[in-house]
């Protein structure tokens, strides 16, 4: 059985336990987060990228960055459920669904002309 004071003195003497260096990055920089669905708009620290500018009500420019959907439009902090579509995704499944409808329709009334040529072939073998 291991104790914590064995690990803490493995760490201690083992240099390849240790916590790397310079793994997070230092470029913060003040970025303005935009959600689309909600028309939120938040200013914080970030080292997030972008081409596009928005002026702050400090009146300074700060890089842009647009989201779907943040805490003002997650149904898990506002307590509402709402559809949020931004690429259509709804819309594509209710076109599968519809084509599938349809052709399950048509297989159906496939299947219940074949049954019925069926049935007139055998009444006409039954009653030769």
């Amino acid at each position: 059985m291991v104790h914590l004071f064995d690990i803490y003195k493995l760490n201690r003497y083992n240099l390849s336990l240790t916590m790397k260096k310079d793994v997070h990055p230092t470029d913060y920089r003040f970025v303005v987060f935009q959600d689309e669905a909600a028309k939120f708009v938040f200013l914080t620290k970030s080292t997030a990228t972008s081409n596009e500018t928005i002026k702050w009500e400090d009146g300074n420019e700060y890089p842009l960055v647009k989201l779907h959907i943040s805490s003002a439009s997650h149904p898990f902090f506002t307590g509402e459920e709402k559809i949020i579509d931004t690429e259509g995704r709804v819309d594509r499944f209710k076109a599968r669904a519809a084509v599938a409808d349809e052709r399950r329709a048509a297989l159906a009334n496939k299947a219940k002309k074949s049954a019925a040529t069926k049935a007139k072939k055998t009444a006409k073998t039954a009653t030769k």
